[in-house]
Parts: structure tokens; sequence; C-alpha cells
């Protein structure tokens, strides 16, 4: 039978549209039969997800097993990085450093939003002195480095550990406010924005943070009409943070197999193929270096009218001079060794477990009031954090402790406890924190991914700047580009 009348066909077309819609989006329980976003039958959710957004700047590492620790000889006789096999889940990792322009902008921001409160500026402020050097003339450093334009693609430096791990939690806050007003659900009104009055992602799901709504989304609840943006839908971001040496080596190695094999046929030295620090791939760029370092003494750069690296201090961390390693990286060794997440011990490798090895735990809660509501936040509006206690976490098999740092560190013997004494018997306290990959200022050996060093966390130097994470959630392999 035909069907001549149009208005017939456009009522059955979008009859049909209608049922295929509603039948979409009342899936029912495989568990239950109970329907989902339906009002009637609970308002319980589930909304389409493909795959995590790759934040700004970020490139995906795709994790996986391999051999951590050195590769070279341990010139240093520190015996400090034992080779031993380990996973890492995948993550997402920077392309680059941290730039000075990346850093302006976040300095630029505190500056607007605690204008009220010039501590906070003060504080994240880099240490432009580390260029000093008593017998070296390097006061255009200190005065241009961090602010000319023509160093704003070199990565900063000066920035210690706290410093670094604040600017974490500030990108991570400003990226979900990006995508919140990307996606038309809240407005940007700068001009309201001072104080702690600003978009912090664990306030605004806890409800402790109104911002200026654009639009909001369904709410399939019983009696329920509009509500804001939860973690179930999907929309906000992990955290960004500092990675941990696990994740920084593996990512430095940049280790994939073949396709075919499931297999690495060999160790890299650094993450380049070969044991040569000399370029090859093409004719115009043979026997240039692989990376920014110092090849011998006095010699940062190269010849005039041939320079070689060309950086006799830090170089932009975006060249084509300087290839990035297999997963799109680039200075992964050379330029500025980088933070990592975790504390110094020199057994890590031997105490560590096999999966994400970490050593840094310090598990906290959110402060509540006295009928367990969370209601308090801090002057820069972020929650406030309590370490857990001994007491609520008796009946736990994994822990029981909040501060995990020392944890193999403490051994009892009646009433002496052996544990690391800063100051008396070592330079290592649970202050310690260990940065990885070689420098402009390093020799060859430091360049391999293997090598580890540490630092107190609230002192920098002018060859350690960092890079940011964020942990992928879901699948390991990622899908489409």
């Amino acid at each position: 039978m035909k069907i001549r009348s149009k208005a017939l066909l456009f009522s059955l077309a979008g009859a049909l549209a209608i049922w295929g819609t509603s039948c979409n989006r009342a899936g029912k329980s495989s568990t239950t039969g109970w329907k989902y976003n339906d009002a009637k039958w609970g308002g319980f959710e589930k909304h389409k997800f493909k795959d995590q957004e790759t934040g700004p700047g970020l490139v995906f590492i795709e994790g996986g097993t391999f051999t951590m620790g050195l590769a070279e000889q341990d010139l240093t006789f520190d015996h400090n990085s034992y080779k031993r096999r380990i996973s890492v889940s995948s993550f997402y990792m920077d392309e680059t450093e941290v730039t000075n322009f990346h850093y302006l902008e976040y300095l630029h921001w505190l500056m607007r939003q605690y204008a009220d409160n010039p501590v906070v500026y003060t504080k994240a402020l880099p240490d432009t002195l580390v260029w000093r050097d008593k017998l070296s003339y390097n006061e255009p450093y200190v005065l241009y480095y961090l602010r000319h334009p023509a160093y704003r693609d070199y990565p900063v430096v000066g920035v210690n550990w706290v410093q670094a791990a604040e600017y974490c939690k500030w990108r991570t806050d400003r990226v979900n406010e990006m995508i919140m007003v990307r996606e038309g659900l809240i407005n940007l009104d700068i001009q309201k924005q001072t104080g702690d009055q600003n978009f912090n992602t664990e306030a605004y799901l806890l409800g402790l943070y109104t911002p200026s709504v654009k639009k909001e989304l369904r709410d399939y609840a019983p009696g329920g009409k509009t509500r804001g943006v939860r973690m179930e839908d999907g929309i906000l971001l992990p955290s960004y943070r500092l990675p941990t040496e696990a994740e920084w080596e593996y990512a430095a190695g940049a280790y994939r197999s073949a396709s075919f094999n499931e297999n690495i046929d060999a160790k890299r030295i650094y993450p380049w193929n070969g044991l040569t620090l000399r370029r090859s791939d093409t004719e115009k760029s043979r026997g240039r270096m692989y990376a920014n370092y110092t090849r011998g003494r006095g010699d940062g750069a190269g010849i005039a009218g041939n320079l070689n690296d060309g950086a006799l201090y830090t170089h932009k961390v975006k060249d084509k001079k300087f290839l990035p390693n297999d997963f799109g990286l680039f200075h992964m060794s050379g330029n500025v060794s980088e933070w990592t997440n975790d504390v110094y011990r020199p057994l890590s490798l031997e105490d560590n477990t096999s999966f994400n090895p970490y050593r840094g735990n310090v598990y906290k809660k959110y402060k509540t009031d006295a009928d367990g509501y969370i209601s308090e936040k801090d002057s820069l509006g972020r929650l406030i954090y309590v370490d857990v206690t001994e007491e609520e976490n008796i009946k736990r098999r994994n822990y029981q402790r909040a501060d995990n740092i020392g944890f193999k560190d403490e051994l009892t013997y009646t009433d002496i406890e052996q544990k690391y004494d800063y100051g008396a018997s070592t330079l290592i306290d649970n202050a310690a924190r260990v940065y990885k990959g070689g420098s402009w200022a390093d020799r060859a050996y430091w360049l391999s991914p293997g090598t580890r060093r540490y630092l107190d966390q609230e002192q920098s130097t002018a060859t350690v700047g960092f890079r940011c994470v964020m942990d992928r959630v879901g699948e390991m392999t990622k899908k489409g580009k």
C-alpha cells in the first residue's frame, strides 16, 4: 500500500521518532528490569558515555609492563635504582614541560582572584634567584627569564614541589570550569569571582559552590525538574597532578611492542633507540644531539656557526630540533629535570608493590561538623581535609594509619624505633621528593630515565621544572584519535 498523504507520512515519521527516542532513553536494568531515566521507576539515571575526553595539553599514554630501574652502570654507586618488573595503568601526560607562559597565566589568575590576599600570589612566585651563581654572570636570566616574551615557550624553573602541586590543583578547576562553560551549563562571570568565590570542582560536586547557572540537566528523580552536573554524567575530568616516579620513567622510556609479537626486544638507555646521543634519522640532522644537555666540561651548546643543541641553558619546550619520543612527549631527557610525586627512599624499588608503585600516600577525608556534614571551605575556596584515624579503620586490612610515607621504614625492637633520622644519620626525610631526567646542566649519564635524584620539596633550582598528568579512567586503550 502506498502512502499518498504527506500529513500522514509526517505524522507516522514523527511517531516513529518519538518511539525510538523513548526506547533509547528508557533502557532497562539487566539485574532488576527497572527502567533507567524514568521518574515512575525511581529516576535512576544512565547517560551515554563513549570515552574520556583528553584534557588540554595532554597526550594519552597507554599503560603496560616494563622493567623499571637503571639501564646504565651505577656511576654514583648509590644502588638506589635496582631493576624491577612493574606495571603502570594508562594515563595522560603533558606533551611538554609547563612553560613560563603557562605559569604566568596561573600567576595572573591568582593576582586577580586574591587581590585582597596578596600572600597567595607571592607564595606561588618562582624563585628567579636560582639562576645566580657566585662565579657566573646570570643576571639576565634573573631579570628576564620568567616574564620576557622571548622566554615564554621555555620551561618554568625555580618552582618547588609544593608550588608545582598547587599549580596542578588550580589547573584542574580551570579546565573543568572551561568544560562547564563550553557545554553551556554555567556562565563565566569573572567580575563576581573574588577570594574564595571561584569554581572548585569538589566544592561544586558537593553543592558548596553555586556558579552562575546558564542551563541545568534534567532531573529524572520523582518530583525533580533540573539539577547540576554530577560525576556520574562523565562531563568533568579527573584531577591534574604530578606524575609518580614509575609513570614518569615509563613515559620517558616509551616502550611500545610491535603489534604482532607482544615483545620488547631491547631495553633503551635513553628515550630513543640506539646507544648514542647523536641523531641519524635524516641526512640534515645527522650528528645533531637528541637532547639539550652538557656534552663535556665547558661545552653546553657547541661551536658558533654550527651550534649543536643550541642551548647553553634551557630551550623551547617544543622545537623541531628535538624529536618527541614514541609516546609524543618532548624533552623527557634534557632541557630540565622534572618533579615527580614520590617521596624519596633509596630502596623504593625493593619496597614498593609491582602495580602502580608509589611512595607518598597520606590518606585523608573531608572535614565535617558535629552532625557529619561537609560545610567548611578554606580561604581559597577549597574543601578542607583532615587525616583519617586508626580508630575508624580498625577493621580494615589494607591500611589503618593516615600517613604511609614511612611504611616499611619503621622497625620496632622493644622500645627502640628505628627510622630515618634527618640531620643525624641521613639527609632523607618525608619532604625529600624524587625528580627525574637530565637537565641542560647534566652530563649524558643523567639522561637515562632510570636515574633518580631527590630534593627537599620546598627547595628549587634552575634545572628542575615539571609537567602534569591525569588519570585515565575506564579502558586502558583509547578509542579513535
